[in-house]
């Protein structure tokens, strides 16, 4: 079955759309790590269950807003290691939000591009989305390498056989970032395809 170029820009402004959508409501939920007790018969273990996200901690059942502020840190409160993993953090917070605004700009790119039926504005525009899914790609990455970092810093600090009745995981948050950067991807390929077409068109009706 022959695609079209419609149907192909099409699809990709309904990628771009999830992507921005799976991306934002990623960045604005708690659940990038779940930490979680298993049942014991001691009681003062009830509440010390927790999910955060990337500037909040819910801990207990009750939100800590603010509880993760890389930026405003002193700085001579912390070991290297501590200032390593508050440098991954704020790296992480601005690589993130900006892939969002890139994927805002990218879909008023792709949709002029797309009215223009331009071989360039396309191309460039799937460029764009490419760069905006790497931006993604790097922030969830160095989040989770960010993440184990800080479980072994707890586990030196702590010692393993107090987190032995702890378990940890990503959540689902990370999960939408993780989809988002796929449809960017998706999209970034399916403007490469369009172009490739409009550029064959081109070609044809210039023959003619």
């Amino acid at each position: 079955m022959k695609v079209t170029f419609g149907a192909l820009v099409i699809t990709a402004g309904v990628c771009g759309v999830l992507s921005f959508a799976f991306l934002a409501t990623s960045l604005g939920t708690d659940y990038w790590y779940i930490i979680e007790m298993n049942p014991m018969n001691t009681t003062e273990f009830e509440d010390m269950s927790s999910h955060s996200g990337l500037w909040r901690i819910n801990e207990g059942g009750k939100m800590h807003p603010d509880s993760i502020d890389s930026f405003a840190a002193d700085s001579s409160k912390y070991t290297e290691t501590e200032l390593r993993m508050l440098s991954m953090h704020r790296a992480i917070v601005v690589m993130l939000p900006l892939s969002l605004v890139l994927l805002l700009f990218g879909g008023i790119c792709g949709l002029v591009s797309a009215l223009a039926r331009s071989p360039v504005l396309l191309t460039g525009t799937a460029c764009y989305f490419f760069i905006s899914s790497l931006l993604t790609l790097c922030g969830a990455s160095l989040y989770i390498v960010y993440s184990y970092q800080a479980l072994t810093e707890t586990k030196r600090l702590v010692g393993p056989e107090n987190l032995a009745y702890i378990h940890t995981s990503f959540g689902w948050s990370l999960g939408l970032a993780w989809l988002s950067y796929g449809l960017e991807l998706l999209t970034g390929t399916l403007m490469l395809i369009a172009a490739l077409k409009a550029r064959l068109r081109q070609r044809g009706t210039s023959k003619a």
